[in-house]
C-alpha cells in the first residue's frame, strides 16, 4: 500500500507536468484610442503635473503577461482651465517590475468629450500604444494596467 505522502507527490508531479505543456498565459492588449490634436513629443520627465488624481499600474507584454521594465509612458491632459499646455504634459518610465505612478489634477471635460488623460506607451520589442484613461466620476485614484502587443 502506498503512503498518502507518496500518492500526493505523484499527483503533484503529474499536475506540474501537465501545467508545463499548457501555453503561457496571455494578457488581453489594451484598447487603442485616438492620439488627439494636442500630442507633442519630448514631454519632460516628471511623475506629477498637479494634485488631486493618481493613476498607477503595470505595463505588461501581451505575449506572456510579463512586466515591461523601463517602458516610456507619456501623459497629457487639459489642466484645471480645461486647456492643454506644457504644464500638463509628462513622461515617466516604469520600474523593474513594470510599475508606474502619475499624479495630476482631476481631469475635467474638454469640449464635448468626457474627462480623460491621453497615454502613449513605448518599449523595446513592443508596438507603441496610444490610448486614453477615462476617470470614473468621484474617484481620485485609479489603477490602469497597460498591455502592449509584441512588435513581431
Amino acid at each position: 500500500m502506498r503512503s498518502p505522502v507518496y500518492t500526493m507527490l505523484i499527483g503533484m508531479t503529474l499536475l506540474l507536468a501537465l501545467a508545463a505543456e499548457l501555453p503561457a498565459a496571455e494578457c488581453k492588449p489594451t484598447g487603442r484610442d485616438m492620439l488627439g490634436p494636442f500630442y507633442e513629443p519630448n514631454a519632460p520627465f516628471r511623475s506629477s503635473v498637479g494634485k488631486g488624481y493618481v493613476l498607477y499600474g503595470i505595463v505588461r507584454s501581451a505575449k506572456d503577461c510579463s512586466p515591461v521594465a523601463r517602458a516610456t509612458i507619456e501623459f497629457w491632459l487639459a489642466g484645471p482651465a480645461r486647456e492643454y499646455d506644457d504644464a500638463h504634459r509628462a513622461t515617466v518610465r516604469t520600474d523593474a517590475s513594470g510599475a508606474y505612478r502619475f499624479e495630476s489634477n482631476i481631469p475635467g471635460p474638454y469640449a464635448f468629450r468626457p474627462p480623460h488623460i491621453h497615454v502613449r506607451v513605448s518599449a523595446e520589442g513592443l508596438k507603441t500604444l496610444v490610448t486614453q484613461h477615462y476617470p470614473e466620476p468621484g474617484r481620485t485614484v485609479a489603477e490602469f494596467d497597460l498591455v502592449l502587443i509584441p512588435a513581431r
